[in-house]
């Protein structure tokens, strides 16, 4: 279990995240090949029992450094939402859609909307948030 953000990272650190340069190593990964400029953004290999069907479509494309889901809301939206949105990214990929993304991710940067504020709540982890939902439809059937 990590540490919470207000407690692991340096003033660096800080700066580094509101100005999302933390995101620079990830271009080396873009170079390899590994990863695109736009697609769903990589997550955690324990969330993949907790997707539906719909939302395993996401995996059908290279993740990327940006997507969908941080041009409209990142990590304000519940994870539904950026599931949605990352399976929407899938279905229409595009040249057209790309540089849309690619055009709105740097007026949020330069903008620093969206970017988490590190005393905030951060969002649930997908295994946590949807475990405990299966226990509560659970409960009431």
């Amino acid at each position: 279990e990590l540490l919470p953000d207000s407690e692991r990272l340096t003033k660096f650190g800080r700066i580094l995240r509101s100005t999302s340069l933390d995101e620079l190593p990830e271009l080396f990964n873009i170079l390899k090949g590994d990863m695109s400029i736009v697609g769903p953004r990589p997550l955690l290999e324990r969330y993949l029992k907790y997707y539906n069907e719909n939302e395993k479509l996401r995996h059908s494309v290279r993740p990327g450094l940006t997507g969908l889901a941080q041009v409209k809301g990142r990590n304000n939206l519940e994870w539904d939402k950026r599931l949605a949105l990352d399976v929407e990214y899938v279905s229409n990929i595009s040249f057209t859609l790309d540089m849309k993304v690619i055009f709105l991710t740097v007026i949020k940067t330069l903008k620093k909307e969206d970017i988490t504020i590190i005393d905030q709540t951060p969002l649930k982890d997908l295994d946590y948030e949807r475990s405990h939902k299966f226990e509560k439809q659970g409960a009431k059937m």
